[in-house]
């Protein structure tokens, strides 16, 4: 992206444009760093090679940024100059290379300091921040449609996120009609009614693991009372499973593991 800026510096103002390079990242890569020097250095090399700037003109500035919304933190260095080790003496410093990347890592955004920003790209982080919660992705969206009916260029602001969040709905597996779905703005009834269904199922699905855990627990626990019996008395496999509610092929299988 070429953005064309004013800059204030040192009481002057002067318009420079100023390239933008981004890289979207879903995992921590320490190779980072390389990886940005060496897009910058080419993107440089392209401008000459295509003519667009020569090298009396000087190179333009570059901002590298790079987006990350992957579940870990971001552990990378921010420098190429942190890869260099052992950090080497004064005299050698000036020759290493420098490129410093400007970090946007979403996971580190709380809800409330979103809560703050009320811009599209707020709302989308909140949206990647809601993971696989379809309850927490009900809030988001409610909180992004918000946003975008405050936008002075709502309609082409929904165009974008609709077709965005589109995209995300089919890597999360959630069964929504997308194709009835294209205005977040307009279509925002027909989409929380089909959140909603995800999460009462949600819901269900945690009962029911809880029920299975619990159930789980008090069938280790039978177990547990069954392997002392057979360990310190002289009952047989009957009436210990009369005993703990087990079947005899379990109470047969267990004395089988203790006897081993």
């Amino acid at each position: 992206m070429v953005w064309s800026v004013e800059v204030k510096w040192k009481g002057l103002t002067q318009r420079v444009f100023l390239y933008i390079l981004l890289e979207f990242q879903s995992s921590v890569d320490r190779t980072m760093p390389i990886r940005l020097l060496h897009y910058v250095a080419c993107f440089y090399s392209e401008l000459f090679k295509q003519k667009i700037i020569t090298p009396s003109q000087g190179l333009p500035p570059v901002l590298p940024v790079v987006l990350y919304n992957g579940s870990e933190r971001w552990t990378a260095p921010l420098d190429i100059f942190e890869m260099i080790t052992p950090e080497p003496p004064d005299f050698l410093q000036i020759y290493q290379p420098h490129l410093r990347y400007y970090l946007v890592d979403e996971g580190r955004y709380t809800d409330e300091q979103l809560g703050l920003v009320q811009t599209p790209l707020s709302g989308v982080f909140s949206v990647e921040n809601a993971g696989e919660s379809w309850e927490a992705l009900q809030l988001a969206v409610d909180r992004i449609v918000a946003i975008i009916k405050a936008d002075p260029n709502k309609e082409r602001i929904d165009k974008v996120i609709t077709r965005w969040i589109k995209r995300h709905l089919q890597r999360l597996g959630a069964e929504v009609n997308l194709e009835r779905l294209n205005s977040l703005v307009e279509d925002k009834d027909m989409l929380a009614e089909n959140l909603e269904n995800l999460v009462q199922k949600e819901r269900q699905e945690g009962r029911l693991e809880g029920r299975l855990e619990a159930e789980q627990r008090a069938l280790e626990g039978k177990r547990n009372a069954a392997r002392k019996l057979i360990a310190r008395t002289e009952m047989d496999d009957q009436m210990i499973a009369d005993i703990e509610e087990l079947p005899v092929e379990e109470v047969e299988k267990l004395r089988a593991e203790i006897q081993h």
